[in-house]
């Protein structure tokens, strides 16, 4: 028996000649948190309305629950969408905006009532029915929105970057609110947002998208350990990339210097790019480094110094270390053969699944 609630297969869309999303496929299983992430205008708020029914593909198809639904009204799908303005009605109460879709269906007062109560206590805010709209704080009223959401016992919910509007504080409370209320609920989330830690911190998986197409998607520590190439790279976490050659087998140069790593599976000789994150990266003498570079600048961040070197052939390394270095010395950088991830130019996310699976069997994958 599937476990799979939505499905897109080659599902495209286009306004006008613009065409926004390209041919996407993927699986959306029960019981999970998703995040659609990427830059302004990748596609993700679309793929968020093609399920919600608040349009159509211009090709491809869509299924829930295994029937195919490109053609069949919002308001008989089984999702509710919280929008980034939470789309609550100023003029009803806290009780009467959770209420409005229950009242629609022509639900009896006393189930109604029974159900509010219920979505309330479930967002921790029983008590607050009577409540003006206009004396709710932000986080409050994106709670409302939820419990108007959840109050139709929707299998999905499609959040359309709905902590935007915070301040950060209360943004992150927010977050972890949302995870907890998605895992008692045990119903599938779908949420968008352009923001990487937001992404990292909520998600079972993520779709990371660019120009309507989906970059790669996996597991939080998958993308940011293991992406597929430069645009993931760059666009989850803060990256070192620099161009390389793949001399064997677990074997590859840049910076001048041939260095061990753990990936395998290409062309001897292969141009590639290597991926360090800063924080695998750690500070020792110019003498016991692995590459001996020149501090360019340095800024503390609080946990940590964010350090910016350069190396002799004028590559930038950007360390982040809890000691402080001197502007203007020479020191060395070292760091572990898995911190080493070796991309590929132009592989396909099926292609990159293959290779890491071929060399995670041998017992050297990360």
């Amino acid at each position: 028996m599937t476990n799979t609630i939505i499905r897109f297969e080659q599902v495209s869309h286009q306004f006008d000649d613009s065409v926004v999303l390209n041919n996407v496929s993927f699986d959306i299983e029960k019981g999970k948190f998703y995040t659609l992430l990427g830059p302004s205008g990748c596609g993700k708020t679309t793929i968020l309305r093609l399920i919600a029914g608040f349009m159509e593909p211009s090709q491809g198809s869509i299924y829930f629950d295994g029937k195919k639904i490109n053609e069949v009204p919002a308001n008989k799908r089984q999702v509710n969408t919280v929008f980034q303005d939470y789309a609550l009605f100023p003029h009803l109460n806290v009780f009467e905006n959770v209420a409005f879709g229950l009242k629609i269906k022509k639900m009896k007062k006393s189930l109604i009532a029974e159900k509010v109560k219920e979505a309330l206590k479930f967002v921790n805010l029983e008590g607050y029915e009577q409540r003006e709209i206009s004396e709710m704080s932000g986080g409050q009223r994106q709670r409302v929105a939820i419990a108007r959401a959840i109050v139709n016992e929707p299998e999905v919910i499609l959040l359309d970057e709905p902590l935007s509007a915070l301040d950060l504080k209360l943004r992150t409370e927010m977050q972890y609110e949302l995870r907890e209320l998605q895992q008692r609920l045990g119903i599938t989330f779908i949420f968008v947002t352009h923001d990487q830690e937001e992404a990292l911190a909520m998600s079972d998986e993520i779709f990371v998208l660019n120009n309507g197409v989906i970059q790669q998607s996996g597991t939080p520590t998958d993308i940011y350990d293991e992406p597929i190439n430069r645009f993931v790279a760059d666009f989850i976490g803060e990256s070192n990339i620099t161009s390389g050659k793949m001399i064997a087998d677990y074997r590859v140069s840049f910076a001048g210097k041939e260095f061990e790593c753990v990936d395998a599976g290409l062309q001897p000789n292969e141009e590639i790019e290597i991926v360090i994150r800063p924080e695998d990266l750690a500070i020792t003498t110019s003498e016991a480094g692995k590459l001996k570079v020149k501090v360019d600048s340095q800024l503390f961040r609080g946990v940590h110094y964010e350090i910016c070197c350069f190396d002799e052939f004028n590559n930038e390394w950007l360390v982040h270390s809890t000691r402080k270095a001197e502007v203007g010395s020479e020191i060395g950088l070292t760091f572990e053969p898995e911190a080493i991830h070796v991309m590929r130019f132009n592989e396909s996310e099926e292609d990159f699944d293959r290779r890491l699976e071929g060399y995670s069997e041998t017992g050297h994958g990360n």
